[in-house]
């Protein structure tokens, strides 16, 4: 930063910025440029706390508020998510199936809170399991990872069967945790792949995954190749037939993040 101009501008306020500097790369404005407009304004949401979920920010589309599944459907006939409500959560409900909303979106900022069991059952893939989909297709690990090793890129914070997440912060079973995803969709022409997914994964406020080119969709066991799908999708959780817990989602498209005019 540079001192402040003294020229003044409208309305006699003093002007702040710049016309007489060079243009940025690769985009519309100059360095500095006084006619760049300024971000708009988000009210930041407030923290949650082992007792309760916090709030989102105020751009933010709110896919549950541990009220209602009424904005979710069962992926097993399309019919009401049969999911649990109570104490301002969700619960998996064992062989139900999963659940995705009615909302479809791609490039996003996405909250998840989730929580495994407080009673211990299983092992490995078979204590606390869930996971998160984007887009209906691209999983992130749900699991019960406080003390329980299992295969490296199946654990909490995985991008499922492609990369482990960088450390393992996990919390103990039945507290709170914190998924924080940046995502960005895959580009496809046809049923050509443009530009494939990539993931930005913070897991209780630690780094877990950062910029991950993801190599295609969720698979088990295998490796899939990229098939070309809508440029947006639902949110869907998992029914391992585990009764994880779920509150406070939410998230903030990004659609236009990569335009040269932000």
């Amino acid at each position: 930063m540079t001192q402040t101009q003294s020229a003044e501008g409208a309305q006699g306020q003093p002007k702040v910025g710049y016309d007489d500097t060079p243009p940025i790369p690769r985009q519309t404005w100059k360095v500095h440029d006084s006619a760049r407009p300024q971000p708009r304004v988000v009210t930041p949401g407030t923290e949650s706390s082992p007792e309760r979920a916090g709030t989102p920010p105020s751009d933010a589309v709110v896919l549950f508020d541990g009220t209602s599944l009424s904005g979710w459907t069962s992926v097993k006939g399309g019919g009401p998510a049969q999911w649990k409500v109570e104490n301002g959560y969700a619960e998996v409900a064992p062989g139900t199936g999963d659940i995705q909303t009615k909302e479809e979106f791609g490039d996003c900022q996405l909250h998840v809170e989730w929580a495994t069991p407080t009673e211990v059952v299983g092992h490995s893939q078979g204590r606390g399991n869930s996971g998160v989909f984007l887009m209906g297709r691209y999983e992130f690990q749900v699991l019960d990872c406080y003390q329980n090793p299992t295969y490296a890129d199946g654990t909490a914070g995985a991008i499922y069967g492609e990369y482990p997440p960088l450390v393992n912060p996990a919390r103990r079973p039945g507290e709170w945790q914190s998924y924080d995803i940046i995502w960005i969709a895959p580009r496809f022409e046809g049923d050509r792949l443009v530009s494939p997914a990539y993931a930005t994964v913070i897991l209780n406020g630690v780094v877990v995954q950062y910029h991950r080119e993801l190599i295609g969709p969720t698979t088990h066991r295998k490796v899939a190749d990229w098939v070309a799908h809508p440029p947006t999708g639902p949110l869907r959780l998992q029914d391992h037939k585990n009764p994880v817990r779920f509150r406070n989602i939410w998230y903030r498209s990004l659609k236009g993040w990569n335009t040269p005019e932000v």
